[in-house]
């Protein structure tokens, strides 16, 4: 039997039919992608397997409807009559083999059977699931089970998308396997956040959630298991700062020449994911372990900072790690309490920190003593999965204007009160609703939303006296930003004037926008491009320690794709260790062009 490993060199030397040949068995009998992904091969050939799967994802993207119907009809159903019958493709039955659907229970294969006969009702094509999973080991039956239960109640046209997804990651697995490829810096990254996900707080540990709250028990073990990582993988200094950042240095040949500053933040929202934050540690991390591997050092040195708090989840400091390295960190800070009245002093104290503003003003950088500020992170949206593209260049981080508002009208009787004569504070907040939405919708990359709303005291036969609400306003400018605020600020103004109703309005929260800096916007799309792939440019809707580093010196950031629709601060959110490894190797090559 011929064993030998499929190479980018032969696929680009084959003819059409060749081409086709060596490829086969990656889309389940549909040989049409591999021959129109021909035609897209470039005269000197595909630059890297990255480039061929997203040729292929584009001629599946850009086929006709009952082209993609096909594709998904193609593919059989899970632990189906295809499976009992032993009719699967080799390929499909390796992956079902190894995802255990072939030693279901009884009552686990019923459950199978039951699911994939309501989806086939519901949608008319069979369940798609990668189920080698994001590591490419195998989900287990009970995430399999899970995953179908969740997307059966889909919309259809979203749910083709999701398995067409599903079926890029199929081929791009098994073309790994035709390779003999194993994208070893994306496993250690996935181990890595798989493994500092086993620390969560109390209250949602016990529920097998992940939520990392700043100087919690579970936030120090986090920062102390970095701070192990880091020493181990062969960073020269390693240590925990006054407020809770995890600093890691790997030294240059120069060691006066200028450093170059990276990271982001290890704590979590509540009930979060284990990638928002945390990718832009274990990256880096990743890249000093494969230099210290390599026995190679760099001119400039290269800092990593996890830093310890960005989510503002216990205290109202969003940002406190990294407003610290710019010299923001506001007094006021240490004085405030938790909802369970602990005061940020004597935590920090606790948790061995001075908690005193000579140790943390300390901590605030040099900016001549650095290159700039760069960032990876999950993207936290659909963008790049519905393109089919891993990594994204990110522009600008959104500037931010939000508010608490409340609108008072007259609570009085539904029944007996006639409808020109009433003061609804509910009517005038959904009349703003539908203007914010209008009026972000009409401008390029502006957003706002109403994100709160709350009718105090409500009864179901009361017409709503009083309608609290919040507003999130946002722009990759602070001039659109400005412009959208002033113009729902008047609209607001104008809803209650003619409705006979009074509104209060409180800001509290104003951010700058963040535009990438042009130079290091430039290196981050060449590391890109020395991958094969294109370069796509985005905002960042999400704020991001990045933003605050752009006080004290240039940024630009990394997107990298997440799964799952690109859900984030959410259990769903996911990374395919694939990806992951475009994205180290990505850092890699922007470190190599230092």
């Amino acid at each position: 039997m011929n064993t030998a490993l499929l190479t980018l060199d032969a696929l680009n030397a084959a003819g059409e039919d060749d081409f086709v040949a060596l490829l086969d068995g990656l889309y389940e009998h549909s040989p049409w992608i591999a021959r129109r992904a021909f035609a897209l091969r470039p005269p000197r050939g595909f630059a890297s397997t990255a480039a061929l799967k997203h040729a292929m994802a584009t001629v599946v993207r850009e086929a006709a409807l009952d082209e993609q119907l096909g594709l998904i009809r193609a593919h059989p159903e899970l632990a189906g009559k295809a499976m009992v019958a032993n009719t699967l493709t080799a390929e499909s039955t390796n992956e079902q083999s190894r995802a255990g659907l072939t030693h279901c229970s009884a009552e686990e294969f019923e459950r199978l059977q039951q699911l994939n006969a309501d989806y086939n009702a519901r949608f008319g094509w069979p369940f798609i699931l990668a189920v080698r999973g994001p590591r490419g080991e195998g989900l287990s039956r009970q995430q399999i089970i899970d995953t179908f239960a969740r997307r059966l109640n889909a919309h259809p046209d979203i749910e083709r998308a999701e398995c067409l997804r599903n079926i890029h990651r199929i081929a791009e697995i098994r073309l790994n396997d035709k390779c003999g490829t194993v994208p070893a810096l994306g496993n250690q990254v996935w181990d890595w956040a798989e493994s500092l996900a086993r620390f969560s707080d109390p209250g949602f540990a016990e529920n097998g959630q992940l939520t990392v709250l700043y100087l919690t028990e579970a936030h120090r073990a986090v920062a102390a298991q970095l701070a192990d990582w880091m020493r181990d993988g062969g960073f020269d200094e390693v240590g925990i700062d006054a407020v809770g950042n995890v600093v890691g240095v790997y030294h240059g040949e120069d060691r006066n020449a200028p450093r170059l500053l990276t990271g982001s933040h290890y704590d979590t929202v509540r009930n979060g994911g284990k990638y928002d934050g945390r990718l832009g540690i274990l990256v880096p991390m990743a890249c000093v372990r494969e230099l210290k591997r390599q026995g190679r050092r760099l001119r400039h040195g290269l800092e990593v900072v996890g830093f310890s708090e960005e989510e503002g989840q216990r205290y109202k400091a969003t940002f406190l790690g990294s407003s610290a390295l710019v010299g923001r960190f506001d007094p006021a800070w240490l004085e405030q309490a938790d909802a369970d009245g602990v005061v940020l002093r004597d935590l920090m104290r606790e948790a061995g920190l001075p908690g005193t503003m000579a140790a943390i003003q300390a901590l605030a950088r040099d900016p001549a003593r650095y290159l700039g500020f760069v960032e990876v992170h999950i993207e936290q949206g659909p963008v790049l999965n519905e393109l089919d593209l891993p990594l994204g260049i990110v522009t600008s981080i959104n500037g931010s204007i939000r508010y608490v508002g409340e609108v008072r009208g007259l609570a009085s009787h539904a029944g007996t009160t006639p409808m020109d004569r009433r003061r609804d504070a509910a009517a005038a907040v959904a009349e703003l609703i539908l203007y914010v939405e209008e009026r972000a919708a009409a401008v390029p990359e502006v957003v706002g939303t109403v994100g709160q709303l709350q009718v105090p005291s409500g009864s179901i036969n009361v017409i709503p006296g009083r309608c609290r609400f919040s507003l999130d306003l946002r722009a990759t400018t602070d001039a659109a930003r400005d412009a959208l605020d002033a113009d729902v600020r008047q609209r607001l103004a104008e809803i209650c004037a003619r409705r006979g109703v009074t509104f209060t309005l409180e800001r509290t929260e104003a951010a700058a926008a963040a535009p990438s800096d042009a130079a290091w916007q430039v290196r981050w799309e060449a590391a890109v491009q020395a991958l094969g792939l294109p370069v796509h440019r985005m905002p960042s809707g999400a704020g991001h320690d990045a933003m605050k580093l752009h006080q004290a010196m240039p940024q630009a950031m990394l997107f990298q794709r997440g799964l799952n629709l690109g859900i984030s601060h959410n259990p769903l959110e996911a990374i395919s260790n694939d990806d992951t490894e475009l994205c180290v190797q990505a850092f890699m090559a922007l470190l190599d062009r230092l």
